[in-house]
């Protein structure tokens, strides 16, 4: 018999929550709290999607920043270049003016060195001439035979 009375017991406990609206309390606080995780999923879902997009736009900056990063190593690499083959047409338009300046200023030392040393052979042959003149011929006609002798000298070397 005691069972029958905690039956009766319990199924007035359930009646008397059920008037006092426990059972509506409990059914909404569920649902209030299935609304609330149903919330926090569509936000998480939101803010994966705006994290996703978030990421394609940094992939596209850094793949962008790459090629333009490429393009300037490229641009770079091109300048260089053209400085080397600039510099090194300058260097050599360099020697070789300097070249044909020390090949002109040889030459010119050559002509010069030649010019002096005809100038003291015939200022020798001169001063020989005059000797042997001298001694062989002496006179008025000796001092006419040496000066037509040096105009003739002086005619051929010159």
């Amino acid at each position: 018999m005691d069972t029958l009375w905690v039956g009766v017991a319990f199924v007035i406990f359930i009646a008397i929550l059920a008037y006092f609206g426990v059972p509506k309390a409990i059914v909404s606080a569920l649902d209030s709290r299935g609304e609330k995780v149903a919330q926090e999923l569509a936000e998480a879902r939101r803010l994966r999607v705006e994290a996703e997009k978030l990421l394609a736009e940094y992939e596209a900056k850094r793949k962008a920043a790459e090629t333009e990063a490429a393009s300037i190593v490229a641009a770079a690499n091109e300048e260089a270049k053209r400085l080397a083959a600039e510099a090194e047409a300058k260097l050599n338009d360099f020697v070789a003016r300097r070249t044909k300046s020390a090949e002109e200023k040889i030459a010119l030392a050559e002509s010069q060195a030649e010019a002096e040393v005809r100038a003291a052979a015939a200022e020798a042959a001169t001063k020989a001439a005059e000797l042997i003149i001298r001694s062989q011929v002496g006179g008025s006609t000796g001092d006419a035979l040496f000066a037509a002798g040096l105009g003739e000298v002086k005619a051929k070397l010159n």
